[in-house]
C-alpha cells in the first residue's frame, strides 16, 4: 500500500514540474513597397528573440532545413529574381561537418515583383524556417503570407502572422492514455518566449575555464623550450647580482613577470580591438584562412623539429635590449619585451594557437589566453627570484631540452590538422575520418619511438638511458595511440571528437548491430517486435534499433512489457546531433537504451509523404498533417506541448508519462539518472 500510495504521489506531482510551452522566437511581419512604375518589392521581416538564430535560404544539403518562401502563382503579377537576403552569419558546424549560415536580431527578406493589372489585388503564399538556440531547435515551421495592394501597387494593409502552428496550454496532461490520432484539444494560452537556459551561460563560462587552463599549460609548456628555460637561471642570477638587497631583487623579479603578462596580455587585446569578435568568428569559418592556419602550424611544426628557426628581426630585437641599460623599472620592461621577442621562435606556435582557438567570437577569449599563457610564463622567474635556492635543483640545460621542442612539434602538427576540417567540407576534398585517425596514430607512434631514441633528428643528443620522466611520457604516447585504434572502426573518441569530422564512413559497430537486428523475417529480429515502418529510410545513431513511429513503438514496449523512450528529434537539429555524438555513445547509456527501453525516434523534420490512409487533422491549427514530420511535430506539440528537440519523454506501455521529460543536457550522468528513474518508477507501476 505505501509503495502504491507514493507511485500514486509521483504522478500526481508530475504535472507540477512539467511546465513546458511551444516556443515562437521568430516573428514576421510582411510589408510591402512600390518600387517602380509596375513593379514592387514584398518585404519579408523577422524579428528574432535574443539568443536564438534563424537559418538562411542558402544551406548545403544535409544539414539543416533552409528559409524556404513560396508564393501563390496569379496572373496579377509575376516574380522577378529570387527573394533576397541580407548578407548571412557564417560558421563552421562540426556536428554537421559544414559552414552554416545564419541570422540574429531582426533580419528583412526582399522579394521584387512586376505588376501585370491595373487593379488591387492581393499575394497570397508560405513560408517555412527552422530556428535553434544552444539548447534547442525548433522543427521546421510554416507561416502564411499575405500581401494587399491597391491599384496603384501600394500597400493596401500590412498584415502580421502567426506561425501555422498554435500555441498551446502549458500544462501537460499525463495521466491520459492518448495515440498520436487521439491528441487533446488546444487550449488557449498566451505565447511566453523563454530566456536562453542558465546553463547556457555556466557552459560558456565553464568553457572559459577551460580554455584558460590549456593557457596556462601552453605556458608551462613554452618555459621548457630551449629558447626560454635557459634564460630562467640567467634572469634570476641577473636580478640577485644587480640589486642592492633581497627586496630589491624580488621586487624587480616582480615587475619583470608583471611586465610580461602585460605584454602578452596586451596582444590578446589588441587582436579583439583590431579585428572584432564578429571578424574573429568569420575568419574561422573561411576556408583560406583555415588553410593558411595549417600551413602556420605545419611550419611551426617544421622549426620545431629543426628544419629552420623562425625569429623577428635582429633590429627590433636589438632596440628593445639597448633600452634595458636604462636600469630601473623602464629598464627591467624592456628586458621582459626582449624575451618575449628572443623567445619568438619557440613561442609563436602558442600564441598563434591561442589566438587562433579563440576564433569562437567571444570578445574575452584573446585576452583571458594570453593572460594565461603571459601567466604560466611569468610564473618561474617571479618565484625562483623569491626563493633563489630552488636555482639549483634545476635541471641543467641539455639535450632534454632539444626532445621537449620536438615532442611539441609532433602535437603541434596533430592539432594543427583540425585547420582541414573546413576546407575539407568546402572543398570536398575528400579527408574521411579514418585518415585523420590513421594520421594521428603515425604521428604519436612516431613521437613515442622518438621520445625511446628510436628515432634521431640530426641535432639531437643520444638517449643512453630512459629515465622516469620519459618513460612514464612514453607509456602516455603509446596509450594515447592504442585509444585512437578503435576510431578507425566507427568508435567516438569523445575525448578528441573535436579535432575530427564528425562523421565515420566505416563504422564496425553499427553494421554488426543492423546486420544482427535485421534478420530475414520480423520474428528472426532479437530486438524487435516487428520491421520498422519508414526503416529503410530513417536510421538511428549507433546501431540502436527501434522505431521511427509513435503507435508501433508502443504496441512494441506492451508485447515486450518494457517503457518506451521517445527521441523527438531531426535530421537538422544541431544539438540532437550534439547529444547522439557526446552523450549516447556512454557505455552505461548505451546499455540502459539497449536494453531497458523501446525506443521511438521521431522525425520533425522528415519531408516523406504519408500514404492519406494516415493522413491528420490537427487539433491544434485545423490543418491536415500530410509528412512523416508534421505529423511527429503536431504530436509533440498536442501532446506534450512543446516544440523543441532534441526532447525527450519516457512513457509506460498506456502511454502515460512517468517522470518529467527531459531536453538539451550534455551531462551524461544525469542522462543515465532520467533513464535509471524511468525504469524504476515504470517496474513500481507494474508491481501494483
Amino acid at each position: 500500500m505505501k509503495r502504491s500510495a507514493i507511485s500514486g504521489l509521483i504522478l500526481l506531482l508530475i504535472p507540477l514540474f512539467s511546465f513546458s510551452q511551444v516556443l515562437d522566437p521568430v516573428q514576421w511581419s510582411f510589408k510591402t513597397k512600390r518600387s517602380g512604375q509596375d513593379e514592387a518589392t514584398l518585404m519579408m521581416i523577422a524579428k528574432i528573440d535574443k539568443g536564438w538564430h534563424l537559418y538562411s535560404q542558402h544551406l548545403p544539403s544535409g544539414g539543416p532545413l533552409p528559409t524556404v518562401f513560396k508564393f501563390n502563382e496569379s496572373k496579377d503579377y509575376s516574380l522577378m529574381g529570387e527573394t533576397s537576403e541580407p548578407k548571412a552569419i557564417e560558421e563552421y558546424d562540426p556536428n554537421f561537418e559544414m559552414i552554416l549560415r545564419f541570422f540574429d536580431g531582426t533580419v528583412v527578406f526582399a522579394q521584387k515583383i512586376k505588376i501585370l493589372t491595373k487593379n488591387a489585388f492581393t499575394i497570397g503564399g508560405e513560408l517555412e524556417y527552422m530556428c535553434c538556440d544552444d539548447h534547442q531547435c525548433l522543427p521546421p515551421t510554416g507561416v502564411d503570407m499575405t500581401f494587399k495592394l491597391d491599384a496603384a501597387g501600394n500597400e493596401a494593409i500590412s498584415k502580421q502572422t502567426t506561425p501555422v502552428i498554435a500555441v498551446v496550454a502549458t500544462t501537460e496532461p499525463v495521466s491520459d492514455s492518448v495515440t498520436m490520432h487521439e491528441a487533446a484539444e488546444p487550449q488557449s494560452a498566451t505565447p511566453t518566449v523563454a530566456e536562453p537556459p542558465v546553463e547556457s551561460s555556466t557552459e560558456e563560462s565553464s568553457s572559459m575555464w577551460v580554455f584558460f587552463v590549456v593557457a596556462l599549460l601552453a605556458g608551462f609548456a613554452g618555459a621548457l623550450t630551449p629558447c626560454v628555460y635557459p634564460m630562467i637561471p640567467m634572469t634570476v642570477t641577473f636580478f640577485m647580482s644587480s640589486s642592492k638587497s633581497k627586496a630589491g631583487a624580488r621586487a624587480n623579479a616582480l615587475f619583470y613577470g608583471l611586465s610580461i603578462i602585460v605584454i602578452y596580455t596586451f596582444i590578446g587585446v589588441l587582436v579583439t580591438v583590431l579585428f572584432g569578435s564578429d571578424s574573429i568568428k568569420n575568419i574561422s569559418a573561411n576556408w583560406i584562412t583555415n588553410v593558411i592556419f595549417f600551413l602556420l602550424f605545419t611550419a611551426f611544426a617544421a622549426s620545431f623539429f629543426g628544419l629552420f628557426e623562425i625569429v623577428l628581426p635582429a633590429k627590433l630585437t636589438n632596440k628593445s635590449d639597448q633600452q634595458v641599460d636604462k636600469g630601473g623599472l623602464i629598464g627591467t620592461f624592456f628586458m621582459a619585451l626582449t624575451l618575449v621577442l628572443v623567445s619568438f621562435s619557440c613561442t609563436a606556435p602558442f600564441i598563434g594557437g591561442i589566438l587562433v582557438e579563440a576564433s569562437s567570437g567571444n570578445i574575452l577569449k584573446p585576452t583571458i589566453g594570453m593572460f594565461g599563457f603571459s601567466l604560466a610564463f611569468a610564473l618561474p622567474f617571479t618565484i625562483l627570484a623569491f626563493f633563489p635556492s630552488l636555482l639549483s635543483k634545476m635541471p641543467k640545460s641539455g639535450g632534454w631540452l632539444n626532445s621537449v621542442k620536438v615532442v611539441l612539434g609532433f602535437i603541434i602538427l596533430a592539432l594543427g590538422m583540425k585547420f582541414l576540417l573546413v576546407p575539407n567540407q568546402v572543398l570536398g576534398l575528400g579527408i574521411t575520418r579514418e585518415i585523420y585517425i590513421a594520421i594521428w596514430i603515425v604521428l604519436f607512434t612516431l613521437m613515442g619511438l622518438y621520445l625511446m631514441g628510436k628515432i634521431k633528428f640530426s641535432h639531437d643528443s643520444d638517449v643512453p638511458h630512459i629515465g622516469v620522466p620519459r618513460l612514464l611520457l612514453i607509456i602516455a604516447t603509446f596509450t594515447f595511440v592504442i585509444y585512437l585504434l578503435p576510431g578507425m572502426i566507427g568508435a567516438p573518441l569523445k575525448s578528441v571528437s573535436a579535432f575530427l569530422p564528425a562523421e565515420s564512413s566505416f563504422n564496425l559497430v553499427d553494421i554488426i548491430q543492423e546486420n544482427r537486428g535485421n534478420g530475414t523475417s520480423p520474428e528472426e529480429a532479437w530486438y524487435l517486435c516487428d520491421q520498422p515502418k519508414y526503416g529503410d529510410q530513417l536510421k538511428m545513431a549507433h546501431g540502436l534499433q527501434g522505431y521511427f513511429d509513435y503507435n508501433q513503438a508502443l504496441a512494441c514496449a506492451k508485447q515486450q512489457n518494457k517503457p518506451v523512450l521517445i527521441d523527438f528529434t531531426g535530421h537538422g537539429c544541431v544539438n540532437c546531433k550534439v547529444m547522439e555524438r557526446t552523450v549516447w555513445p556512454d557505455p552505461e547509456v548505451m546499455k540502459r537504451l539497449r536494453e531497458d527501453y523501446i525506443i521511438a525516434a521521431l522525425y520533425v523534420d522528415e519531408q516523406t509523404e504519408l500514404p492519406e490512409s494516415e493522413w491528420i487533422t490537427s487539433t491544434v491549427d485545423g490543418k491536415v498533417k500530410k509528412t512523416i514530420g508534421r505529423k511527429n511535430v503536431d504530436f509533440e506539440i498536442s501532446r506534450f506541448n512543446v516544440n523543441a528537440q532534441p526532447y525527450y519523454v519516457i512513457l509506460d506501455t498506456a502511454g502515460k508519462v512517468l517522470i518529467p521529460s527531459r531536453g538539451f543536457d550534455t551531462n551524461i550522468q544525469g542522462f543515465i539518472d532520467f533513464l535509471d528513474k524511468g525504469q524504476e518508477v515504470f517496474r513500481s507501476e507494474r508491481s501494483n
